[in-house]
């Protein structure tokens, strides 16, 4: 193939520009035009000039507007680089892209994004001279009669030059010789056609074939030629020529035509008769695409479609047929074939752009797509309509040059849906309508929009106490139907003080998965429940967050044994004694033990019992109330010294009790008692030396041990004593406390005193009264008066029988509840707030008699414990626990009155003008 001559390139711009905005995108869809005209067979890689500078686009974003072709072809001849330049990548044949058209156009669409253009380009591609002429034949038998005159005509075919103007078919001539000459003919579609014309006669017997070289030319430089052999071959006279009944035949089918069909029977006729009249037909030129689509029968000259027919791929066939006679002598008739397009092709969808997924807060008017849609069909056929086929918050805008763009038309909620899916149909208007339906998967990007929400309200947790310190007691949970990062949730406790401590001290919380720990060990009675809330925080951001209340309720174990208020077992080494007069009768109520549990509910609910007594017959013990009775008259027989345990027991579920002993000493009165009580021997120490000793000598055995049994035994030797309130050998120091007004039996009431009665041998044994807070000791008796200092003897004045009306109502009578039934009912209070009120007054009692405070000796009417809750707080509300304190033996009877004597003692009222109690 020769090189290519210079190319010139001449270039023309036309522009127009359509802008479509949105909230969301600003985007534009430009629609112009850019000419180029390059020469056919150019060599790949060769630019045909710089498109982003022909469209003035900005040379630095280049790399950001993307750009490429997106042309319909099926072939692609040109691509553009990364700087613009459009180049040639394909070998580009202009004959076998537009045929024999005079103008070879090819459409182009270039694409650019961010934002978006789209701009048309039109490329001429010039002919250039690659093409010779060529015949279809190699050689062309003509028979001639030997008889044909002179200036006889025999039309040739002729030869085909694709290439166009001045490269084209030009002529025609023909080798030298002495009886044939050329001439040239020219068509109705404007092709020359050689003409053998017959200068002289022939004489078959001088020379029976003639063999011509028959030379077409094109105008190209250099030229180029084709060449073709005619063989004449000279015969006998067959003078008459086969004539067809059209010189041409105009034909028109459709693009759906069935294979078969026979749409053209050809008619020649000859007036010679015999094989000079027997008439064949065939092709004498065709195309190679006609060849494979036309067959033609010789005999009948039927022709028929052989192959598909295809108006997007051919429009139109010129087929050029011959009919030869029985002699050789053949004639021509041109064959023109026009496709008619039908509606066989749908519509095409092409997405250009699609911007996926998009954010759920996208503003409406959003850009989500650019569509191409294309129809290879003409005219009505070619139409297109498009729409979105289902409800969907999209809208479809149509665009120039057949575009589309989708754009949002309402809010987006991904929760609500996440995904879309649009159909986009695209119907022609061909009859019948053909249509194409494309589907676009869009999705949608979340958005931290929506906050944690707790799967309930409010949370209740129960916790025992004493629990173990880093367990968890509950979980929460939160959900949160954002996706990724926006629905991942952190725990947190909100900051509170709880009794002025922070919520950190009492809980933890596990930050992803919400499980609450416990940070201490709850107590019941510190702290029953409390409040806080939690609050659950996504990642979004901005986060979002939600708060829950959580409430902790702490359920009471029985881990508080019973504590005796009275009798008081602190002073280990002095016993306490109570008095009983020999002369008592059955239902004696000797004293009342009190004790109180610091739980709640049943683990509170007391019962007393006796466990151990010399005689259990003589003693019984109110099981509720804990008031020690005389079950019998005593006897002469019995002991004079009775030593009595009691228990007392919770109601838990594990018991857990508490021992307090008592001495009881039976006698006709207290002067009797007391030198048994003074001859009392100390308990010896000689064993708890031994067994310090013993101690020390075990520990010498191991070094690891010695140091062990040293702190046992430091801790066994500093362990309290309580000294022994009487001197040594001599009775001087004992403080009997007795006022003067003893001598007739009583004590005054306006005073009150704890009785003390210690066992120290050293001091005999003596009993001592004292008064419990600042009560005046000028008119108390002096120890002298009582005892000698060698062998003094103490004369006391026989004492009143006790009134048994001293005792509490059962109303009064303390214990698990202030009203506790009849000892015989054995009911337990069931009021848990009444138990719990009632333990509280019993421990602030005890704790202001710890501190020196009031006692059982406070101010009127209000049982010690006005300092605490004030005047108001009398005896009216709570039961009086001073009748558990009293001097056995004598009429003393403490009431919640201000003090009163007993009628029978003689004693003096007490000013505060209450009435005796009857």
């Amino acid at each position: 193939m020769p090189d290519i001559v210079t190319l010139g390139i001449t270039q023309r711009i036309m522009t127009r520009q359509v802008i479509f905005f949105s909230f969301f995108l600003l985007y534009e869809i430009t629609s112009g035009l850019i000419q180029y005209s390059i020469f056919e067979e150019s060599k790949k890689g060769f630019i045909m000039g710089n498109v982003a500078k022909d469209l003035g686009l900005n040379a630095k974003n280049l790399a950001n507007r993307k750009l490429h072709i997106g042309s319909h072809n099926r072939r692609q001849y040109f691509n553009i680089s990364l700087d613009g330049n459009l180049y040639v990548i394909d070998r580009i044949d202009r004959e076998a892209i537009c045929g024999m058209k005079n103008i070879c156009l090819l459409n182009l669409e270039v694409l650019a994004e961010n934002p978006v253009n789209v701009f048309h380009i039109e490329i001429e591609v010039s002919d250039i001279n690659d093409n010779y002429p060529v015949f279809s034949k190699n050689i062309y038998n003509v028979a001639l009669s030997e008889s044909a005159p002179p200036g006889t005509q025999f039309v040739l075919e002729n030869a085909e030059d694709p290439d166009l103007g001045t490269n084209s078919l030009q002529g025609y001539n023909i080798s030298l010789n002495k009886h044939f000459t050329l001439r040239e003919k020219n068509s109705m579609q404007g092709s020359k056609y050689p003409e053998l014309v017959l200068e002289k006669y022939l004489d078959r017997e001088k020379q029976h074939f003639y063999d011509l070289i028959l030379t077409a030319f094109d105008g190209g430089i250099p030229m180029k030629t084709g060449t073709a052999l005619i063989r004449i071959l000279v015969q006998d006279a067959n003078d008459n020529f086969p004539v067809f009944s059209q010189d041409t035949y105009l034909i028109s089918l459709n693009e759906n035509t069935p294979i078969g069909f026979v749409f053209l029977h050809l008619n020649a006729t000859d007036k010679d008769e015999g094989s000079y009249a027997k008439i064949t037909y065939s092709f004498s030129r065709i195309s190679e695409n006609a060849k494979n689509t036309f067959s033609l029968d010789t005999e009948s000259g039927e022709i028929q479609i052989c192959g598909p027919l295809d108006f997007e791929v051919t429009q139109n066939y010129e087929i050029t047929v011959e009919a030869k006679d029985g002699g050789g002598l053949a004639t021509h008739s041109t064959l023109l074939i026009r496709i008619i397009d039908t509606n066989d092709n749908a519509p095409e969808i092409v997405v250009k752009s699609l911007f996926t997924p998009i954010p759920e807060d996208a503003l409406p008017g959003t850009l989500v797509a650019l569509l191409n849609v294309h129809d290879q069909d003409s005219g009505n056929n070619g139409n297109v309509a498009c729409q979105i086929t289902e409800n969907l918050p999209f809208n479809l805008i149509t665009s120039s040059n057949n575009y589309y763009t989708i754009v949002t038309a309402k809010p987006l909620d991904r929760e609500t849906i996440s995904d879309y899916n649009i159909t986009i149909t695209a119907k022609d208007e061909g009859s019948p309508p053909m249509s194409t339906k494309k589907t676009i998967m869009l999705r949608l990007s979340d958005v931290n929009d929506n906050p944690p929400v707790f799967s309930t309200q409010s949370y209740i947790a129960y916790v025992p106490e004493n629990n173990i310190p880093g367990t968890s007691i509950h979980s929460v949970h939160a959900s949160d139907i954002d996706d990724g990062v926006n629905a991942q949730i952190l725990y947190s406790l909100l900051n509170t003080n709880i009794d002025g401590i922070p919520i950190s001290s009492y809980l933890s919380i596990n930050f992803e998965t919400g499980v609450i720990y416990a940070q201490r060990s709850f107590d019941y009675e510190q702290i029953r429940e409390f409040q806080f809330e939690v609050i659950a925080k996504d990642r979004g951001s901005p986060s979002l967050s939600c708060n829950v209340s959580v409430k902790v309720c702490i359920i009471d174990n029985n881990d508080n044994a019973p504590m005796i208020l009275y009798p008081s077992a602190d002073i280990e080494e002095t016993s306490l004694f109570e008095f009983i007069p020999l002369s008592s009768e059955k239902g004696y109520l000797v004293t009342k033990v009190v004790a109180v549990d610091a739980d709640s509910g049943h683990n509170a609910w007391l019962s007393y019992h006796l466990i151990d007594a010399p005689d259990s017959s003589i003693f019984v013990i109110g099981q509720h109330t804990g008031e020690i009775k005389i079950a019998r008259d005593l006897q002469g027989t019995d002991l004079q010294r009775q030593k009595i345990v009691i228990m007392v027991k919770d109601n838990g579920a594990t018991s857990l009790s508490a021992t307090v002993t008592l001495n009881i000493v039976v006698a006709e009165n207290f002067q009797q008692v007391v030198p048994e009580i003074v001859q009392k021997p100390r308990e010896s120490t000689t064993s708890s030396n031994i067994a310090f000793y013993l101690v020390v000598a075990i520990a010498l055995i191991s070094s690891l041990f010695i140091l062990t049994v040293i702190f046992m035994v430091i801790a066994k030797c500093r362990k309290p004593h309580i000294p022994t309130a009487l001197g040594t050998g001599y009775y001087p120091q004992l403080s009997l406390g007795y006022p003067s007004q003893f001598s007739d039996g009583s004590l005054p009431l306006p005073y009150s005193y704890d009785v003390c009665v210690t066992l120290d041998s050293r001091q005999n044994g003596i009993t001592y009264l004292k008064p419990t807070q600042n009560v005046p000791t000028d008119n108390l008796i002096d120890t002298d008066d009582l005892v000698g200092n060698n062998s003094a003897s103490v004369s006391l004045t026989q004492q009143a029988q006790p009134n048994t009306e001293w005792r509490f109502s059962q109303a009064q009578r303390p214990g698990p509840s202030g009203a506790q039934p009849t000892e015989e009912a054995g009911v337990w209070p069931n009021n848990q707030f009444e138990t719990e009120r009632l333990q509280a007054m019993i421990l602030a009692s005890a704790n202001e008699a710890a501190e020196g405070t009031s006692g059982l000796g406070g101010g009127t009417g209000t049982m010690g414990l006005s300092a605490r809750y004030g005047p108001q707080f009398t005896l009216q509300h709570v039961p009086d626990y001073r009748q558990n304190v009293y001097i056995p033996g004598s009429t003393l009877t403490p009431t919640n009155a201000a003090g009163k004597r007993d009628g029978k003692s003689g004693g003096n009222k007490k000013k505060s003008g209450k009435k005796e109690k009857k």
